[in-house]
């Protein structure tokens, strides 16, 4: 029977699920804008072009997008997705230390990329004539896609050169951006929905699912955290503690909208869940780009998550290995064995983490930069056995 209103399923393209994320982040900087302006509210810039680094990186490891068209999926192009992930955390975390890389990054993907797809729209031979011809939802398709790539262009000269709008039109562009960006994810859903087979198909050495994805920016964001504690706890970088928030509470909202995965645990992919993914998404904007903004609160929040989340995988780690078997038991393969050791260990972590954030005075940040890069490397460890793992039962299969 189908479920009803909030409950009944959102299955959502992961590549909708970042276009409506980016373009909500867009939509709330264009916002807040306004009120930064008047010297109403500080202002973080790196935090913001930390996240939309990140959502670009996330493109290219995930679905082999990147800022100037598809490209097949390869070792190198993964390598080229987690050095740009790895510039967009550092700079949430450290302010100013990258100078004006992230800066000219940004122009990159957003002035230069754009600029390249709007020209690939039109000249294609399988996207605007072939769109046009088809006619309803592509008419809509390639109005949002040509608005995205003009403001994208507009968006890039601002980056790089930052006076070159009057500050109250910048904000403008910004908010028309994210507007455009919701449209199209629409547009681009309904295509999803009426032709599953234009959705992003993988192939190639450095293909990726989605969770495994989020896992492995997981573990570059913990083993970077962790990493530059050190040096930050000895006072030799500065350091964006809501910024870290914020980019942390992105990717919970990233699992849960495009996976059902939340810090405490799987469940269905439903509307209520995906409209609370928006909720965290916004929360972790605002951190990320207004700093102090509900640091306490956001926090504590972080903290319990992660210490409940930590003991819910305990606890389904123990149910699963003392559950009393209807049939006598067989051998436990040694790779399970390995898997059940991984997810205890990492169920402990989470829960050191999460303490850590509840009393951080109480724990030295070096201690609590060992833990975060443990994390990190234990998440590897996780994500190379999850890929083993597939392969056995493809394998099996043949």
């Amino acid at each position: 029977m189908k479920k009803p209103g909030l409950l009944s399923e959102a299955a959502l393209a992961f590549e909708v699920v970042i276009l409506i994320t980016a373009g909500l982040i867009a939509l709330l900087a264009g916002i807040l804008l306004f009120p930064v302006q008047q010297g109403l509210l500080p202002y973080y810039e790196n935090g913001l072009y930390g996240l939309f680094l990140v959502l670009y990186a996330l493109q290219i490891i995930a679905l082999g997008r990147t800022p100037f068209g598809d490209a097949r999926r390869s070792k190198p192009l993964l390598a080229i997705g987690l050095l740009i992930a790895a510039l967009g955390i550092v700079s949430c975390f450290i302010p100013g230390i990258l100078g004006q890389v992230p800066r000219i990054l940004l122009f990159i993907c957003f002035g230069l990329g754009g600029f390249s797809l709007l020209v690939q729209l039109f000249v294609s031979k399988d996207k605007y004539r072939a769109w046009k011809q088809h006619g309803g939802i592509f008419h809509h398709l390639i109005l949002g896609c040509a608005a995205v790539y003009a403001l994208s262009i507009v968006i890039g000269l601002v980056v790089l050169l930052p006076g070159a709008l009057a500050p109250h039109m910048t904000a403008v562009v910004v908010i028309l951006y994210g507007l455009s960006l919701i449209y199209l994810s629409c547009a681009l859903e309904k295509v999803c929905r009426m032709y599953p087979e234009a959705q992003a198909s993988g192939g190639g050495e450095g293909e990726l699912s989605t969770d495994k994805a989020m896992i492995l920016l997981f573990c570059l964001f913990m083993v970077l955290l962790g990493l530059l504690l050190i040096p930050v706890s000895l006072g030799l970088l500065p350091f964006a503690p809501g910024a870290q928030l914020g980019l942390l509470l992105l990717l919970f909202a990233l699992q849960m909208m495009a996976l059902g995965s939340t810090p405490i645990g799987p469940f269905p992919r439903t509307w209520l869940l995906f409209i609370l993914g928006l909720v965290v998404a916004s929360l972790g904007t605002v951190s990320c780009i207004i700093p102090g903004f509900l640091l306490f609160q956001l926090t504590l929040l972080v903290g319990v998550l992660n210490i409940c989340g930590g003991a819910a995988t305990i606890a389904r780690v123990c149910i699963a290995l003392f559950k009393k078997p209807d049939k006598p038991r067989e051998p436990v393969p040694p790779i399970l064995v390995r898997l059940f050791a991984t997810q205890l260990t990492l169920g402990v972590l989470a829960m050191l983490f999460g303490t850590s954030m509840l009393v951080s005075n109480m724990i030295p940040a070096l201690i609590v930069g060992i833990i975060l890069a443990s994390n990190g490397f234990v998440l590897l460890y996780l994500l190379r056995i999850m890929v083993q793992i597939d392969r056995i039962k493809a394998e099996a299969l043949e």
